[in-house]
This record gives structure tokens, C-alpha cells and sequence, in this order.
């Protein structure tokens, strides 16, 4: 789905957290209408049912399965930012986060969009912060409660699929 453009010769720095995931807040569009995600030099083409838009790589949120953001990522966000009134991260980011906190399958991999969460902390306001701060013990406590109570996270029903 994520195709590299073929006559690009440099990759963005901020490539590397392109998902379809973020495309499909951002677009507010369902992933499944997403038939391809080009990454050209500047800009990501997305061509979608019904729509074909460019996206800036700068509105997409960080992710935890690629290299933590660095200072320059945090000044290409800061420079798309101050277009927006708030000069903040954009919206579906507190959506895209709650997700990923509510879909952890474990505490380790909860902790790890914690730490890139409180990383990102300056990108949003205090509101936001809260939410996410609560939504992120909600998950915690549903986590531990299923491993208190005895059943099984779907990473241990996986391996346990596996090992039979």
C-alpha cells in the first residue's frame, strides 16, 4: 500500500511514520478505501476511492515501530504548525494515540506509546495531555486487569497459537 515514488531520489526525514492508519484520521476516510500511499520527495500522494489528495509529511504523528523523533522532526512539525490557529499538533493526533493506547496488547508495548506521548508533550495543550494521560491509565488498567484475572493477552494467545 505504502509504494516509494521511483524517481525520488532523497527520502523525507518524516517518512518513516507514514501509516495508513494516520492517513485514514487525517483524510477522515476509512483505511479499507485506501488503494495506494505514494511517498514522493516533499509531499505523500494518497489516492483513496473517491479521492486523491497530497499530504504534508509533517501532519502524521510519530510511531513507536520507527526511530524516535529527533530535533529536526520536531522543527519541520513546529514550522507546519504555526499555520494552524494553535500552533499545535493537529487533532486526530489525540484520536490516532487514544487508539494505540486502547489497541496495546501488552504493558511493555502501552509504556512504549507512553514514552513517545510524554515525548511529543510540547506539541500539545494541557487538555489534550490530560485525555491522553487518562486514556492511558484506563488501557493500563484494563491490561493488568485481564493478566490479574487470569486471561491471556492476545500477544500471549499468539504464541501460545504458535507453539501448538
Amino acid at each position: 500500500m505504502i509504494t516509494p515514488q521511483s524517481e525520488s531520489k532523497s527520502v523525507h526525514p518524516l517518512a518513516r511514520f507514514v501509516t495508513p492508519e494516520a492517513i485514514s484520521l487525517l483524510l477522515k476516510i476509512k483505511i479499507e478505501h485506501i488503494k495506494e500511499i505514494r511517498l514522493w520527495p516533499k509531499v505523500i500522494l494518497v489516492v483513496a476511492q473517491g479521492l486523491t489528495r497530497f499530504v504534508s509529511y509533517a501532519d502524521l504523528p510519530p510511531i513507536v515501530e520507527a526511530e524516535p523523533p529527533k530535533k529536526q522532526d520536531f522543527i519541520l512539525w513546529r514550522k507546519r504548525w504555526r499555520k494552524h490557529e494553535t500552533k499545535q499538533a493537529p487533532d486526530f493526533w489525540q484520536e490516532f494515540y487514544r487508539r494505540k493506547f486502547q489497541n496495546a496488547n501488552s504493558v511493555v508495548e502501552l509504556h512504549k506509546w507512553g514514552v513517545l506521548v510524554r515525548a511529543m508533550k510540547n506539541a500539545f495543550c494541557q487538555t489534550t495531555l490530560s485525555f491522553l494521560r487518562n486514556q492511558y491509565l484506563q488501557a493500563r488498567r484494563f491490561i493488568q486487569s485481564l493478566i490479574t484475572d487470569g486471561y491471556p493477552t492476545a500477544t500471549e494467545t499468539t504464541a501460545a497459537c504458535r507453539n501448538s
